[in-house]
């Protein structure tokens, strides 16, 4: 099954809104993920600011790549998991970014964050290459 298909069973599924990509958004989510992203690699900020602001870079760059491929979710994870059709990505970041967004919502709704310094390099260093293929999208585009 090709990464279209994917895509369009998701949106029979409801998972996915079919939506034609928006230029003008796709370049404030990508502003936005580049300034993220920067921040996070700040030492002197907590621990906790610096995942929040990698993690929501890589969740902006998510969500600018599957809006390049006409589509919209509402479901964080679910934009993270088309990555491998929308950013031609491996499973093995896929894996990292749903950790990730696991550990996320433990600290968005119940209070709780490890400090795991070594998750937190992996992540900056994965959304810095999210970051980059997604301007190669951007520029086909």
């Amino acid at each position: 099954m090709d990464k279209h298909q994917n895509l369009e069973n998701l949106l029979h599924s409801g998972g996915l809104k079919a939506e034609p990509p928006d230029r003008q958004e796709c370049e404030g989510l990508m502003r936005s993920a580049a300034d993220r992203l920067k921040d996070a690699q700040t030492t002197a900020l907590s621990f906790a600011s610096r995942f929040d602001l990698a993690y929501n870079a890589a969740h902006a760059l998510a969500l600018t790549a599957l809006r390049l491929s006409g589509y919209r979710s509402d479901k964080r994870y679910l934009v993270f998991q088309c990555l491998i059709h929308t950013a031609d990505i491996g499973k093995v970041q896929v894996r990292l970014f749903a950790l990730c967004h696991e550990r996320r919502n433990l600290a968005e709704y119940e209070g709780y964050m490890d400090e795991d310094h070594a998750l937190l390099t992996q992540l900056i260093e994965s959304a810095a290459e999210l970051l980059e293929r997604v301007r190669q999208l951007m520029a086909k585009t």
